[in-house]
């Protein structure tokens, strides 16, 4: 993608109600624009970031098992009444149709479309276990969107469910799902600040658990054992005053953004629905549900809290919009060749062709935050080759052709 043909452009100006980082260099960066309060659109940029987080999710639903499905936004009253929720969920968009008159919500979150769902498929324990997900924009009437896109009113969000015959098989895919999200936030270059953390279960459970990745910007305060990598809410500190994993009590008061919840509903929905299943002797059982949540669009913005810097965002490689970014000074044909024969060796490349000054490109391509960075110059050909650096580091090497695509063929493959 040549540049100067982007939809989007890099901004100086940025609104005064920009009260986070992710906000200010999404923005200013041009990987989203801010329609109103809580709602965004997300620019070609933005785009490709959301779509490789997704990917990234998806492919490790797909490794435990989930089969992903589509659900409406659209839901019906009828639902929400069975399982009580109508009333008492606050940020639910409710609203009557013009036409029908009917009442129906938007969906906030999937359980009363789910339930009923799997019960059509559900008939005996043959057919259990089994997984479902999802990935799609949710709506919540969230009082005071805040943050960027880490508290939206329109947002991401992958839900998947489980279906069982009891608490020990529910119990043996909430670990494996624990699993499971763990490798997805190393791969987001989360890893190592994210904590599986305690919290109250609400009306599901006693417990159920969070992964929290430490931030200032957190809207929660955990306490977390380092030696662990395990987080207790504050909401539930008083019950909880030790390591979950180690006993020890010394934890470490700290800020954090919540990036997915999983809980062990049980018979909480499955009930209501009338969810059964018949056992080998062909007893009705009520079948048990687990849910296990995590937000891409909320990711994304986390991403950019914890990562950048004081130049712009650092992407992680797996989820950043192109593997390159090629900048040329003046040395246009060059350019192009070298564009074209990094495209040939299955490298996505964004290439600054503007007719702008060296200061201008060299502070946008750090504001973008795209890994690697390759720079023509006539200084770097005179010396044999293009300047490869990368994103947060100051080495710049001086390579050929060849060794130039080795490298960054090396790089990818880490």
């Amino acid at each position: 993608m040549k540049l100067s043909k982007l939809f989007s452009k890099t901004t100086k100006n940025i609104s005064k109600k920009a009260e986070s980082k992710n906000h200010e260099l999404l923005v200013r960066a041009g990987y989203v624009d801010q329609l109103m309060a809580g709602v965004y659109t997300y620019l070609p940029l933005g785009k490709k970031v959301l779509e490789k987080i997704e990917d990234i999710i998806r492919e490790e639903m797909i490794e435990i098992g989930g089969q992903e499905i589509l659900m409406p936004a659209l839901t019906p009253y009828e639902n929400w009444q069975k399982t009580g929720r109508w009333d008492t969920m606050d940020d639910l968009y409710r609203f009557t149709s013009y036409y029908s008159k009917n009442k129906v919500a938007l969906g906030g979150t999937h359980e009363e479309v789910v339930t009923p769902l799997a019960k059509k498929y559900i008939l005996s324990y043959k057919d259990l276990p089994k997984y479902v997900f999802q990935i799609q924009t949710k709506f919540r009437d969230e009082k005071r969107p805040k943050s960027g896109i880490l508290r939206g009113r329109e947002f991401r969000m992958k839900d998947l469910y489980s279906f069982h015959t009891d608490e020990q098989d529910l119990n043996k895919y909430y670990d494996k799902v624990i699993k499971a999200y763990e490798k997805i936030f190393k791969r987001f270059g989360l890893g190592d600040k994210t904590y599986l953390t305690f919290a109250s279960g609400g009306t599901f459970s006693k417990f159920s658990h969070e992964f929290q990745t430490e931030s200032p910007v957190g809207e929660d305060t955990i306490f977390v054992c380092r030696r662990c990598k395990m987080g207790i809410n504050k909401e539930i500190i008083l019950t909880q005053k030790e390591c979950p994993k180690c006993g020890k009590t010394d934890l470490e008061e700290t800020r954090a953004i919540e990036v997915a919840n999983i809980f062990k509903l049980k018979d909480k929905f499955t009930k209501p629905f009338k969810a059964i299943y018949l056992d080998k002797k062909g007893k009705e059982n009520t079948v048990l549900m687990g849910c296990y949540g995590i937000g891409p669009s909320r990711i994304m913005g986390t991403i950019v809290e914890v990562l950048s810097d004081e130049k712009g965002i650092v992407w992680p490689k797996e989820v950043a919009p192109y593997q390159i970014h090629l900048i040329n000074l003046k040395e246009s044909e060059e350019a192009e060749r070298i564009y074209n024969k990094l495209q040939a060796a299955g490298f996505d490349i964004l290439w600054d062709d503007r007719d702008e000054s060296a200061g201008i490109k060299f502070q946008d391509a750090d504001l973008l935050g795209i890994p690697l960075r390759v720079v023509i110059t006539e200084k770097s050909l005179k010396s044999g080759g293009y300047e490869l650096k990368v994103r947060n580091r100051t080495k710049i090497e001086i390579l050929n052709e060849k060794n130039l695509i080795k490298k960054v063929k090396d790089y990818y493959a880490k």
